[in-house]
């Protein structure tokens, strides 16, 4: 649009703020600036946040409505948070945490997209609400990260994450949504002792409200079928309903058991299972030749989706499951979003297990690892080894080629354009014939040449990650790198027991690496592929105070924006990261110090201290 038709819109926002004293935090009229904080405080809460009361079944939830008027609405899959206003402007925002007691993330609410800055009512205002983050976004955020292990596992953990970040520009930055769905107090206004009265008022003042339908027992059906309805296009996350009585003083009149209030009941969806046929289990190779099994059954409607096929992961779980062609099973979505086998009516274990890979038709053998059985291809060679060990080499963590996809590289590759690493960075060559490929022209390939001109330049832990080494990562390549000062000529001369003496790297490790560069093959292939590249030595930092030290990430994290940045904080300090607690390991990172999870236990049991990120920061401040 024309600048005049801007400043129009413009001045009419402007106009409109001032009529309704409404200003949202993502109008154009305010600048939040962003800021980062040292740690979130924690707050005890006026009164305590209690759950609910909840079940699967219709007509429990029925005989709880009865007659009584109720607001039914979505029960969001997110983070509950309490607003306080004072003088129509936001004054304090608090997660729910415990219920008792919470943290105050003020600074984050300040950038949700659509929390009002400002709002009409000048008294004392408390409100909850549950912070979002819709499944669009989720998906938008998911697929700009490369690393599977930092990926977020669902919208309700980005969204905790997301919410609690120490620095506010990570948060603007993941569009969290905030619906009110409670009024706690609003200073002498009279609310008719009605909680849809509330909802409503609070719409007036500029706030999003969770959609709600006013039901007794008689209509509660007709609003369930509307919102299983929609649950299935919603663009938000809901694991559920919540019934709500509308009769304020009578709901209080009720109180409330040891957990739950007694004026508000849950009602949790119930996983939507259907049944069907076992038509095949395809057997999807990987890079490392690893063979996954996909089960292929007749479609289904799951969750508003049409469903085909699931991972089964791998051997051990098809023979749990029975597995056999022609097989009844039970299929669900789990968290609404993976499709799994739920069960096997029939079990008649009658599934073969293939002794060759289905790509290259080669030895594929069973082997058993850590009590797990997995079917892998034991031809070096295989195509589709070929196809993965490319997609790895151009990976963010590796060479961070963009323009490279899977479906890219298996074209080139059938095509005869590359053959080995090397081969990418002659890929110039083929140019008149890549710009007539489908998916491609002129700009798309310019582009491509220039993410290659870029990747030349890395260092030589990126180059021995991205050769797809058997059980070496990254972190371990740095690790190696840096014993080795960056000399590539004695990492390939090094023994197997020099490289297993250094710490946090082993026998496994050790010998997959010599056993590659034992290889004339390999180097040559290597030799052809540094023919191309610049390799600089990796920034570190002079203090290397976790030199030796062995490192666990878990849970969701607030300062760092995944677990790769944390990774790299920690490898610049001279230190690794694992995936699991065991004895080497020196500190567990995870900021739920207190929970029980599996990894907390072990590292309790063997005596490792559990820091949160607050704890860790600390830690490297002692490297300035």
């Amino acid at each position: 649009m024309s600048n005049r038709e801007y400043d129009a819109l413009y001045n009419e926002l402007e106009q409109t703020e001032k009529i309704t004293g409404i200003v949202l935090a993502d109008s154009p009229t305010v600048r939040v600036g962003y800021e980062a904080v040292d740690a979130l405080p924690k707050e005890t809460h006026d009164s305590p946040m209690l759950s609910l009361d909840k079940t699967k079944e219709k007509e429990v939830l029925r005989g709880f409505v009865g007659s009584h008027k109720t607001l039914l609405s979505w029960k969001m899959d997110g983070l509950t948070i309490v607003l306080t206003y004072e003088n129509g402007e936001l004054q304090k925002a608090v997660t729910r945490g415990n219920g008792i007691v919470g943290e105050v993330i003020t600074n984050n609410a300040r950038v949700f997209r659509n929390i009002p800055l400002k709002i009409a009512y000048q008294g004392r205002l408390v409100l909850r609400g549950e912070a979002i983050i819709t499944y669009s976004d989720f998906e938008r955020i998911n697929n700009s990260i490369e690393d599977v292990d930092a990926k977020y596992k669902n919208p309700r953990n980005l969204c905790s994450g997301s919410v609690r970040q120490l620095n506010n520009q990570i948060t603007a930055e993941r569009n969290v949504r905030f619906l009110a769905f409670a009024l706690v107090s609003a200073q002498d206004v009279d609310m008719h002792n009605s909680r849809e009265f509330q909802m409503e008022w609070l719409r007036t003042q500029g706030f999003e409200v969770v959609e709600y339908r006013v039901v007794t027992s008689e209509n509660l059906d007709e609003a369930m079928d509307y919102f299983a309805e929609r649950i299935t296009t919603n663009d938000f996350p809901s694991d559920g309903l919540v019934a709500l009585y509308d009769d304020i003083a009578y709901g209080e009149s009720l109180g409330s058991t040891a957990k739950f209030p007694r004026n508000a009941f849950a009602f949790k969806w119930a996983d939507e299972v259907r049944e069907t046929t076992l038509r095949e289990i395809e057997w999807s190779p990987s890079r490392t030749g690893l063979i996954n099994p996909v089960a292929v059954f007749d479609p289904v409607e799951l969750e508003g989706t049409t469903v085909s096929r699931a991972s089964v992961h791998n051997v051990s779980i098809v023979k749990e499951l029975k597995l056999g062609i022609g097989d009844t099973i039970q299929v669900y979505k789990a968290n609404m979003i993976i499709p799994q086998i739920a069960e096997n009516l029939t079990q008649s274990g009658k599934l073969e297990i293939p002794n060759t890979c289905p790509v290259c038709g080669q030895e594929a053998r069973v082997i058993r690892e850590n009590d797990v059985e997995a079917l892998y291809c034991m031809n070096p060679d295989c195509v589709a080894k070929k196809i993965k060990a490319f997609t790895l080499f151009v990976s963010r963590d590796a060479m961070n080629i963009d323009g490279l996809s899977e479906a890219t590289l298996e074209k080139f590759i059938a095509k005869g354009f590359i053959h080995n690493f090397g081969d990418i960075f002659e890929i110039e060559k083929y140019r008149d014939e890549i710009v007539m490929m489908d998916g491609f022209g002129e700009k798309s390939f310019d582009n491509l040449i220039s993410s290659i001109e870029k990747a030349k330049k890395t260092t030589l832990a990126k180059v021995i990650y991205s050769l797809g080494i058997s059980n070496i990562g990254l972190s371990n390549a740095k690790v190696i790198c840096r014993y080795f000062d960056d000399d590539l000529d004695k990492i390939r001369s090094a023994k197997e027991e020099e490289i297993s003496a250094i710490d946090g790297i082993g026998p496994v490790i050790a010998g997959s690496l010599t056993k590659y560069f034992a290889k004339s093959e390999n180097n040559q292939k290597v030799d052809h592929l540094l023919g191309y590249l610049h390799i600089v030595k990796e920034e570190k930092s002079d203090n290397q105070i976790f030199a030796g030290m062995n490192f666990v990430i878990t849970g969701s994290l607030e300062h760092f924006s995944n677990r790769g940045e944390a990774k790299n904080l920690i490898e610049s300090l001279g230190g690794k990261v694992t995936g699991s607690v065991t004895g080497k390991t020196n500190y567990l990172i995870n900021n739920d110090v207190t929970s029980n999870s599996s990894k907390n236990k072990k590292a309790r049991e063997l005596g490792i201290p559990i820091l949160s990120e607050e704890d860790f920061l600390k830690l490297t401040e002692e490297s300035k």
